[in-house]
């Protein structure tokens, strides 16, 4: 869950085109001879601008790549996909011609139950599976708990994003903004509290869980019971840590969530050594 901040409150960097022609792919950072790519998913009426402050922390070893979900933005017209399975079949074709070195996922919220099932797409079409998958803020599909927050109104759909956090009382207070948001959550809550992951057999990459500690979603006691479900989805090892902070703890912690990434997908990435990265932003 959560809604994406409007582009004036993120500081703006311009992306650079990304190796493939769509409109689901925006490229944040990454050298002339990366090795690695890093694919993030948003949450919830997010946008592929929340990760574009990670490009500060990202070495040019690492190409930096978020996802665009259409209906927000300058995809404002774009038409809204139908279900998961629709969503996840566009955001394979975008990615697939992408996957030409080794490469992980990282997801948030919505966005981790959208990087599982884009890892199931993508090795169901015979492509390379990710090295890793990153799930944050969210219990494994199937465990998670679903409302029907996308049938409520805009009160109660402001209520909730501010329970959340993530949203500023500045964006829900302004009648234009708000409706931007919203409209954005509540396409993206409809998908989410309307899927049914189907059974699938284990992913054979690790997993990753990071969550907060208050975080409604998926707390420090949830994580506990095999990682919130998530140990059941791999054959490999699954880890979980367990920051501070509520649903959207990985911005004020955005430096140590990039570190543990980095050092996950090759341990080279946070030596340090001769690289010199500026300050997150």
């Amino acid at each position: 869950m959560g809604a994406y901040p409007p582009s004036a409150a993120v500081p703006h960097h311009a992306s650079r085109p990304a190796r493939a022609d769509s409109p689901w792919i925006r490229r944040w950072s990454g050298g002339t001879a990366p090795r690695f790519t890093l694919i993030c998913l948003p949450h919830a009426g997010g946008s592929a601008g929340f990760y574009r402050p990670w490009a500060a922390l990202t070495p040019p070893e690492v190409e930096l790549l978020a996802v665009q979900y259409p209906g927000r933005e300058e995809r404002i017209e774009d038409p809204e996909a139908a279900d998961m399975s629709e969503l996840t079949a566009a955001v394979a074709d975008a990615v697939a011609p992408l996957l030409d070195r080794p490469y992980a996922l990282f997801g948030h919220s919505m966005g981790s139950a959208v990087a599982w099932e884009l890892a199931h797409e993508l090795h169901h079409r015979e492509l390379p599976g990710p090295r890793r998958l990153f799930a944050s803020g969210r219990a494994a599909p199937g465990t998670a708990k679903t409302g029907q927050l996308h049938r409520q109104n805009d009160d109660t759909l402001s209520a909730e994003l501010a329970r959340l956090g993530g949203t500023s009382q500045e964006v829900l207070a302004d009648p234009g903004l708000r409706s931007l948001v919203l409209t954005a959550v509540r396409h993206d809550c409809r998908i989410i509290e309307t899927y049914r992951p189907p059974d699938r057999e284990p992913l054979s990459c690790p997993l990753h869980v990071l969550t907060g500690n208050r975080d409604p979603e998926l707390g420090e006691e949830r994580c506990r019971d095999r990682a919130g479900g998530w140990a059941d989805l791999t054959t490999a090892r699954t880890e979980v840590r367990v920051l501070p902070g509520d649903h959207f703890y990985l911005t004020p912690r955005r430096r140590e969530v990039v570190a543990t990434v980095l050092r996950r997908l090759d341990p080279s990435l946070t030596t340090g050594g001769a690289h010199t990265w500026p300050s997150t932003p």
